[in-house]
């Protein structure tokens, strides 16, 4: 054969092989990239904004509720979790259509505006997770929130409320659910007390349990943690975080939302 023509051979050979290795490793790369995109899921961080016109909650969340438990769910970001805050006074009372769809939790804290919030918003809200599987998390007095009280069907109220010195106790009632892994009971000195019967179905589980201890001496039980599965969503309601006490930033309490957000999610 013709020197020449296998000189040439050899390199067409060497050139296609390293096309078509260049070829696989973008493709590898494009590959990956897409799995990663696909991965990332999404956290939305609801507050109404009472914490910044609240002058004692102010002092407290000079940022607002919803900033302070973002920056708890922090560490999340570390397993593909993007966090993002949300509020009612932006455009779209904080949720867009994209953004609520782009969602695989959201987190919702209210107390003075409940009634400001859209009805159109909070169907589309009980949709996504009754229809579509997005977990939602209430917190506080966000019980009164009109969200979760379409989603449970139920006036959601408790007995009484009362902001007067309490003390509780969080126990963890079923340490083998999720949301309780790695949390040992703990104390809050301060809490605004929300009296049992709490009017809501059923819970599939009461994950926390609590033990008030009232100015007086006197206590009573009070449920912490409540879990349910509503249609294909999974939802979760935390009594703490009255406006004016520090519960978000407790570590104990930032766990159990980390916790609850892993829960919450829809499997991929």
């Amino acid at each position: 054969m013709n020197n020449n023509l296998c000189h040439t051979n050899r390199r067409f050979s060497r050139r296609i092989a390293l096309g078509l290795g260049l070829a696989v490793t973008a493709g590898a790369i494009f590959t990956n990239n897409l799995f990663a995109a696909e991965a990332k899921r999404k956290v939305v961080v609801w507050s109404e904004g009472t914490a910044n016109v609240d002058p004692g909650s102010k002092k407290v969340y000079p940022n607002d509720i919803n900033a302070a438990i973002a920056e708890g769910l922090k560490p999340l970001e570390a397993s593909g979790w993007e966090i993002i805050t949300a509020s009612l006074t932006q455009t779209n009372q904080g949720i867009s259509d994209e953004l609520l769809k782009s969602a695989d939790v959201l987190i919702w804290w209210g107390h003075k505006k409940h009634g400001d919030v859209k009805d159109e918003l909070v169907t589309k809200i009980v949709k996504r997770v009754k229809e579509e599987g997005m977990g939602f998390i209430a917190t506080h007095s966000a019980h009164y929130a009109k969200p979760l009280k379409k989603i449970l069907g139920t006036p959601c109220g408790w007995s009484e409320y009362k902001a007067d010195g309490t003390s509780v106790k969080i126990i963890v009632k079923d340490p083998t659910h999720p949301i309780a892994k790695g949390v040992k009971d703990f104390s809050l000195p301060k809490i605004e007390r929300y009296g049992n019967p709490f009017q809501v179905p059923k819970p599939e589980s009461l994950v926390f349990d609590g033990i008030y201890t009232k100015p007086d001496g006197s206590t009573a039980p009070g449920d912490m943690g409540l879990t349910w599965t509503i249609g294909k969503g999974r939802v979760f309601y935390f009594t703490p975080g009255h406006e004016t006490y520090n519960d978000y930033y407790l570590p104990e309490v930032r766990l159990i939302f980390r916790n609850a957000v892993e829960w919450a999610a829809p499997k991929k």
